[in-house]
């Protein structure tokens, strides 16, 4: 026999109406019976009629989520929160990959568009997009997530890129280290500018001089992180001491290193933003910058669902999450 709505209510210790208002995301209902109820059409495996539901509330309870790339381990993680905490609201997940190309982002934009979704969260491909202005313009609920867009007014989850950054470099300033190179991505992307930035201030801060010859850009990917490396071992004075602004270029150096480890005059270590599943073992390892992924796609969730259920506020919400040091 197939389970009912009464079932779920008597199972919820609530009405039948009530267990109803909670799957057409009725915003009356508090967060506690919301849970409660989910709970129990979890556990009972009631079967939602999402067809007649979306007829009634004008919703397909889906989100779009679209990211720079499919395989990576940090966008994943992000993903796999946000569908985690949308699915305790009765919501699935679309995921789309741009391969940060503008073009194919908006591309993904428009078939999720097509596919009716209720909202979209977008890892930007960069920081240009105006098609950002024409989703905005159409009512699309939009979250920004990782990164900014030039121009564009829109509620966004980010991590504190600057201040991480600087406490990593604050730290190794602390042991002493004052020479300290460093790898950084796209200076396209909010999040490569933040930590350069941070980079920055902390070496001014402290008095310790910039030298522009020790100071690297790549893109983030594995690739830029090798020819990076190799540029700062290819000095007469190459530094002892790196700091990489994520953990993709990270891997490409280490993997320099150690396919070059007869030819270095020196020991180095690398300190780097991010600490991934493998970062503890890749090898010459100073301070890491962890990044909290599961916030980050949990915050990022809450607010698209905010936006849908109470509208886009006067003022844009960026919500801002600490990192913190690994030593």
């Amino acid at each position: 026999m197939s389970v009912t709505v009464k079932d779920v209510a008597r199972h919820a210790e609530v009405s039948a109406s009530t267990v109803s208002r909670v799957i057409n995301d009725d915003p009356r209902i508090s967060e506690k019976t919301k849970r409660r109820v989910m709970e129990s059409i979890k556990i009972l495996r009631y079967k939602i009629n999402n067809i007649a539901r979306s007829l009634k509330t004008n919703r397909t309870h889906s989100i779009g989520f679209i990211c720079p790339e499919l395989p990576n381990a940090f966008f994943m993680g992000i993903a796999g929160s946000i569908e985690e905490e949308l699915g305790k609201h009765g919501y699935s997940i679309i995921i789309c990959g741009s391969n940060e190309n503008v073009v194919k982002e908006e591309e993904r934009i428009n078939l999720l568009r097509e596919k009716c979704v209720d909202g979209i969260i977008v890892i930007p491909a960069s920081d240009e997009g105006k098609h950002f202005n024409q989703l905005k313009e159409s009512g699309m609920p939009l979250v920004l997530v990782d990164r900014l867009v030039n121009n564009i007014v829109a509620d966004a989850v980010l991590v504190d890129n600057v201040n991480g950054s600087y406490s990593a470099i604050e730290y190794l300033i602390g042991k002493g280290i004052k020479r300290i190179g460093f790898i950084g991505g796209d200076m396209r992307l909010t999040s490569a500018k933040e930590r350069y930035e941070g980079y920055i201030r902390a070496l001014n801060d402290y008095c310790v001089p910039i030298e522009e010859q020790i100071i690297k850009f790549g893109d983030f990917h594995v690739e830029s992180g090798y020819k990076a490396m190799a540029s700062l071992m290819a000095l007469r004075e190459s530094p002892h001491n790196i700091f990489i602004s994520n953990y993709f270029m990270h891997v490409g150096a280490v993997k320099y290193l150690i396919e070059n480890a007869g030819a270095l005059s020196h020991e180095v270590s690398i300190s780097n933003f991010d600490d991934m599943e493998l970062s503890s073992i890749l090898g010459f390892s100073g301070v890491r910058i962890r990044q909290p992924v599961g916030e980050i796609g949990i915050n990022a969730a809450r607010l698209i669902l905010q936006i849908i259920n109470k509208g886009v506020g006067d003022s844009p919400q960026i919500v801002r999450l600490k990192t913190f040091l690994i030593t």
